[in-house]
């Protein structure tokens, strides 16, 4: 009984720390996307010429391209985020049922 007790705590270990890195993952894309959404309001409020920082140089680009790349740039970060979000509640999920075996067979 103890030694499957050990097997279930070490699963529920493994999740959690699946679960912080997927967390880790959002955080970074949130970050992500809000600079992505933070550059296409600059662009819309420029002028016609815009300047992208490419290394260490500085290069006039299209402002029509350069829009249409960041808002696809930004429906893939959305996906990616959405993608997270499932894998986190599932992982929530199972990190809770193992939880509730786990003490439902340490109050027996």
């Amino acid at each position: 009984m103890a030694e499957h007790q050990d097997k279930e705590f070490e699963e529920m270990q493994v999740l959690e720390q699946q679960l912080h890195n997927i967390l880790l993952q959002k955080q970074s894309f949130q970050m992500e996307l809000s600079e992505t959404q933070s550059a296409l309001k600059e662009i819309e409020s420029s002028g016609d010429e815009i300047f992208k920082l490419v290394g260490q140089l500085l290069l006039k680009v299209e402002k029509k391209k350069t829009t249409e790349e960041l808002k696809n740039k930004e429906k893939i970060i959305e996906l990616r985020l959405k993608s997270l979000d499932k894998q986190e509640n599932s992982l929530t999920e199972r990190i809770d049922s193992l939880r509730e075996k786990i003490l439902g067979s340490m109050n027996k």
